[in-house]
């Protein structure tokens, strides 16, 4: 006898099915941590205009070329929910593995980069502008960990077909966090 499957995820009393319902829910919330961590850095920022000495020893080539990952492997996720609702789980598993390919170059850069800067004494501790950078793009780096071991979970069952509105929902978690490191680049790479 086999056991019924929760439709939770499927069914929808609104007209958005639950499953994406509340991945919009768990977005807003996102939108408050990241919003109360950069409007703080804003604030502290056109206070301390001596920040941009600090902020000159960001790698801007490096923070550029995450951007670049991240927008393409956004574009593997919008392939991803495509195929999902061509009811094509193996073609969608394959974009997201794409997509996890992506998340996992941004955090080999952003280690790399990271190291490079506290060998050179740029830690944490070291002024107040290092520890907002520290803490916001750690923030988003933990989303970019999280995004991809849920994707992983859902490319092994869209690849046996299962489950595939959930392709729809771990890409609209992952343009969210492609969309704050559009805010995160600037404000800690450009705007020096």
């Amino acid at each position: 006898m086999s056991m019924a499957r929760p439709i939770a995820t499927t069914r929808s009393a609104t007209g958005i099915s639950t499953g994406k319902l509340a991945v919009w829910w768990l977005i807003a919330s996102e939108i408050v941590i990241f919003g109360g961590v950069l409007g703080s850095y804003v604030m502290h920022r056109l206070g301390h205009p001596e920040w941009a000495d600090q902020a000159a020893n960001t790698n801007t080539w490096a923070g550029a070329f995450n951007t670049l990952v991240l927008l393409t492997s956004s574009l593997a996720a919008v392939l991803a929910h495509n195929a999902a609702e061509m009811k094509d789980g193996k073609k969608a598993a394959k974009f997201l593995w794409l997509t996890i390919l992506g998340a996992l170059v941004f955090l080999v850069v952003k280690s790399w980069e990271w190291s490079t800067e506290i060998h050179h004494g740029f830690t944490i501790t070291s002024h107040t502008f290092w520890s907002f950078y520290y803490t916001a793009a750690g923030i988003h780096g933990l989303h970019v960990i999280i995004g991809a071991i849920i994707m992983a979970v859902i490319a092994v069952d869209a690849a046996k077909g299962k489950d595939l509105q959930r392709v729809e929902a771990v890409g609209l978690y992952w343009h969210f966090v492609d969309i704050v490191w559009i805010f995160l680049f600037p404000l800690l790479y450009i705007a020096k």
